[in-house]
C-alpha cells in the first residue's frame, strides 16, 4: 500500500515508512492510502483464533506493506506485553447477556491512546532505519490531556527520538498535567500554551510547515515527526482494536 497527500493534485506516492517518519506531508496535507483493504469473513474467523499481537501484526501488514510480518509481530508482542497491559490488550468485558464493553484504558497511563502509542515509537524507529534517516526525530504533539502523557510514556528514552508536548494551560485536568510534568525520560519536554487545544494543534501544524524551522533543525541533526492521530503509525494500531 502507498500513500499520498490530500493537498497534492499529482498524488505523489509514499511508502508507509516514509509516511510514519514524516507524520504530516510537507505541503501541510494529510497522508491518505491509495486504497482501502477489505477483510473477508473467512479472514475474520482466522483472526479470532489469534493472540492480540498476532492479530495486530496481521492487520498492520495490510497497511504497512514495506514492513515485514515478523517485524510487526515483534513490535506488537513487545508493545502489548503483560508488563504494560496486565489484563491483556483491549479486554472485552461482559456487561449483560448481549452487551460487552471493550476496555481500552488498561494500559500504563490509563488512557485508550496507550493502545497506539505503545507500538508507534517502535514503528517509527523502524521507519527511520528503513528510510536511511540519520537525523534524530523530534516528535511534536498537541494534546488536550491524555494523548500527551501516553505519547511521553511511549517515547521516553526511545532511541533516535525526542518528544515535545504542547498543552493548553487551562485545558487539561490537574491529574493529566501532573502526569505530563512529572514524566521521566531524558528525551522528553512539555510546554503549556495560552489558548485551547485547537490553538495548540494549529501551532504545531504551522511549525511543521515552516521551512526555516526545518532547515534550522536539519543543521542541528534533527527532523520533525508527529505522534498525533494524523500519523499512520498511530492511526493503524487504532484500527486494529475495532477489527479485533
Amino acid at each position: 500500500m502507498m500513500f499520498f497527500s490530500t493537498r497534492d493534485s499529482e498524488k505523489k506516492l509514499f511508502k508507509a515508512s516514509e509516511v510514519i517518519k514524516n507524520g504530516l506531508a510537507s505541503d501541510g496535507g494529510l497522508f491518505v492510502p491509495d486504497s482501502i483493504p477489505s477483510v473477508s469473513l473467512n479472514e475474520i474467523s482466522k483472526l479470532s483464533n489469534m493472540s492480540y499481537a498476532e492479530r495486530a501484526a496481521t492487520i498492520l501488514s495490510m497497511y504497512l506493506s514495506d514492513y515485514t510480518y515478523e517485524e510487526l509481530l515483534e513490535d506488537a508482542t513487545n508493545a502489548y506485553c503483560e508488563a504494560s497491559f496486565p489484563e491483556g490488550a483491549a479486554p472485552l468485558k461482559k456487561v449483560t447477556d448481549n452487551v460487552y464493553s471493550l476496555e481500552l484504558w488498561k494500559g500504563p497511563t490509563a488512557a485508550f491512546k496507550d493502545m497506539a502509542l505503545q507500538i508507534m515509537p517502535r514503528l517509527l524507529s523502524r521507519a527511520l532505519t528503513k528510510t536511511g534517516e540519520k537525523n534524530t526525530a523530534l516528535i511534536l504533539v498537541a494534546t488536550s490531556g491524555d494523548t500527551g502523557k501516553a505519547a511521553l510514556e511511549g517515547f521516553k528514552d526511545a532511541p533516535n527520538t525526542k518528544i515535545l508536548v504542547f498543552y493548553p494551560v487551562d485545558g487539561v485536568s490537574e491529574m493529566q498535567r501532573f502526569q505530563m510534568i512529572t514524566q521521566e525520560g531524558d528525551n522528553v519536554g512539555v510546554c503549556a500554551i495560552r489558548g485551547n487545544f485547537d490553538d495548540a494543534q494549529t501551532g504545531v501544524k504551522a511549525i511543521f510547515t515552516d521551512n526555516d524551522v526545518r532547515d534550522k533543525l536539519a543543521e542541528n541533526g534533527m527532523r520533525f515527526s508527529s505522534a498525533n492521530s494524523i500519523n499512520w503509525g498511530r492511526l493503524v494500531p487504532q484500527i486494529v482494536y475495532y477489527i479485533s
